[in-house]
């Protein structure tokens, strides 16, 4: 795969910071808007992609403003028991199957650690080839040479400090004393495990989905996002996403107005003395072996809490499975005050 960057102009990125800025109020009618014009030129052949607390408000948002009826769709194998158990609390759900399982895509393609945008670009030094020749470079120096404009200083290059642990591989061509991580490193696993079933079952059923993703999150997901707008018809990509411009705030206030059911893993969306509001538990959850983002998660991490909910899995990711090993590589902490419990038998069957 080739790792990308997604050039957006300055003006279009000034636009959007004035939506995201708008009132709650009007930021709820203008998704609205958008969720209502995606339903009527798709003429209502649409599906909520349905994950955490943020897609779940979707859902509700959708069914109460577009369509009471609108299908949600969801892996939910992939997620916390307790965001499973809100899922099965839904009316009008499909569950869909993974088609590796995390065991498979660890073992066949690496690790999902660091970010999805950075992990492709290891990938692609960890796996050299002539064709790749050139993005390589680019990763290294910054420089993209003819298929860039030969511009330098780019953000194609991959941050020093991942480069000192990751970029070993190319120390014999560029001279350096980078390290070679024992380990391999994959964006891969949300394609095979969330993209590809979703894609394949929107396609068997000719329908197009609603995503509750949002700019703030950050990452290749805010550029997207920004470049494409809530709302995007695309040769191979059709899909509509009414909370772009929504910051944490805005969904959890509507997450409130909605009365949406909030997985426990999450605790409770309360607000603080200056008005700010936040879930007592989990901020974000996903995949409960998704290392994506753990580098910069203060502790509790979502391994720690993970430890919590359900020690038999967590000892399955960081032993059986040598997730351990990896966090200990790029230098996050999991296993200090760590007390073994009772022999426990192996989870290789049990974990997808």
């Amino acid at each position: 795969m080739a790792a990308t960057v997604t050039y957006v102009p300055q003006e279009q990125i000034e636009r959007f910071r004035e939506l995201q800025n708008l009132p709650y109020e009007i930021k709820v009618q203008y998704a609205m808007g958008k969720a209502q014009e995606f339903y009527d030129a798709l003429e209502g052949k649409v599906f909520c992609s349905v994950g955490g607390l943020d897609s779940i408000t979707l859902l509700l948002f959708l069914r109460e403003h577009v369509d009471p009826n609108i299908r949600g769709v969801s892996i939910s194998v992939l997620e916390d028991k307790t965001v499973r158990g809100v899922h099965k609390q839904l009316d009008n759900m499909v569950f869909l199957k993974p088609y590796k399982s995390k065991v498979q895509v660890i073992r066949e393609h690496g690790y999902p650690v660091i970010s999805k945008e950075k992990a492709g670009k290891i990938q692609l030094l960890q796996n050299p080839t002539e064709k790749n020749a050139t993005v390589r470079h680019a990763i290294m120096t910054g420089e993209t040479g003819a298929y860039g404009g030969y511009r330098k200083g780019t953000r194609m290059k991959l941050p020093k400090k991942w480069l000192e642990l990751f970029a070993g591989p190319e120390n014999e061509r560029y001279g350096t004393n980078y390290q070679t991580a024992p380990f391999r490193v994959s964006p891969d696993c949300c394609y095979y495990m969330k993209e590809k079933p979703a894609d394949d079952f929107a396609k068997q059923n000719g329908l197009y989905p609603y995503m509750g993703l949002m700019a703030s999150e950050g990452g290749q997901r805010e550029k997207a996002l920004i470049k494409n707008g809530c709302n995007y018809y695309g040769k191979t990509v059709t899909r509509s996403c009414p909370f772009a411009i929504f910051q944490r705030q805005d969904i959890l206030q509507l997450a409130l107005d909605l009365e949406a059911p909030v997985p426990e893993i999450y605790g409770e969306i309360v607000r603080d003395s200056d008005g700010t509001l936040r879930t007592t538990k989990a901020q974000r959850t996903g995949c409960t072996m998704c290392g994506f983002g753990i580098h910069i998660e203060p502790r509790p991490h979502r391994f720690d809490r993970l430890r919590e909910t359900n020690y038999k899995e967590w000892k399955f990711w960081m032993y059986d499975m040598g997730w351990g090993k990896v966090l200990d590589y790029i230098g996050v902490h999991w296993e200090n005050e760590y007390e073994p419990g009772p022999e426990q038998p192996s989870l290789f069957e049990e974990a997808m």
